[in-house]
């Protein structure tokens, strides 16, 4: 297992900073990497890959700099986010050739075992210019994982992805992780990262604003209210209590569709309201039939971060 570690990074291009200052390790399993265009995260992955030097810092695979090192490319692969490749040759060339380049004992077998991962066997006699966006980022996928690496890394790699195609990647990049490999993508697609990542890193500006589990980082932004939706068999008794609880700043009644209505509450204290609703409940005789937190899925916590 291995593990990947970026000790005070920074990487400039002129007077232009792309990545200012980042410290961050990323382990085995799936990690996914999060952030607005230009946040700097292809950049943070070209130099987690060895395409980039840092212009100030350190990055290390297993204690060895990644930059200039033939041992740790051997033990990386990367897709990166860029569609330049060699469309004249055919899927199956492409994969073959890059098996050869690292001098793997039988790349013909590794070929087809990277092909068949990807699911693109049946096209790989095709040439990679008639291939649609989707099947030209299988085929980069093919070429990342042809030498069985330990750690792989992909920018934005779910980009013109069908339905099928995404599902079907996201049960790789887990196979991979669950294997031991160090695994790092990057995606606009919350939702599939909420559902695969293990952990995530959030750039916004070139900095990294947070790491961790998701729900996790919520819990620690104490500067702004939690908000929960709360229904109960009396939610207009529920609110007229909870509104003077010290642990909550605002109580919200709202009348849904179905003439059904809900608590909206904000809640300064999780802690204290935590013990305070099951209190309330009990002493007014009122039903608890939903506690839930409406701002803990993976793209609220990413917006809340990226206004900060």
């Amino acid at each position: 297992m291995s593990e990947l570690v970026l000790d005070q990074v920074s990487r400039w291009f002129r007077n232009v900073v792309a990545v200012n200052d980042v410290s961050m390790r990323i382990g085995p399993g799936v990690t996914g990497l999060l952030g607005p265009n230009g946040a700097g995260k292809s950049t943070l992955i070209n130099m987690m890959g060895g395409f980039l030097a840092p212009s100030t810092g350190h990055v290390t695979l297993d204690g060895v700099s990644v930059w200039g090192s033939v041992d740790a490319y051997r033990r990386i692969g990367i897709v990166p986010e860029r569609e330049t490749m060699y469309d004249s040759m055919t899927g199956w060339q492409f994969v073959l050739a890059n098996a050869k380049l690292h001098g793997l004992p039988d790349p013909t077998g590794a070929a087809k075992r990277a092909m068949a991962t990807v699911d693109m066997a049946s096209a790989q006699d095709r040439d990679i210019n008639t291939y649609s966006k989707g099947m030209r980022q299988r085929i980069k996928l093919a070429t990342a994982i042809v030498h069985d690496p330990a750690v792989l890394l992909l920018d934005e790699p779910f980009n013109g992805m069908d339905p099928r195609q995404r599902a079907h990647l996201m049960e790789v990049l887990l196979q991979q992780g669950e294997e031991g490999r160090t695994v790092l993508f990057s995606s606009h697609i919350l939702e599939e990262v909420e559902q695969i990542a293990s952990s995530i890193e959030v750039m916004v500006a070139g900095r990294h604003a947070a790491s961790g589990d998701f729900r996790e980082i919520r819990l620690l932004m104490t500067q702004r209210p939690h908000e929960y939706v709360v229904r109960s068999s009396d939610d207009r008794q529920l609110a007229t209590a909870v509104i003077g609880e010290a642990s909550t700043t605002g109580v919200t009644l709202v009348d849904g569709a179905d003439g059904a209505t809900a608590l909206h509450v904000r809640v300064v204290d999780l802690s204290a309201f935590s013990r305070a609703l099951p209190r309330i409940a009990a002493r007014d005789g009122i039903r608890l039939l939903e506690v839930t937190p409406a701002d803990e899925s993976l793209e609220s916590v990413f917006s809340y971060l990226v206004a900060r």
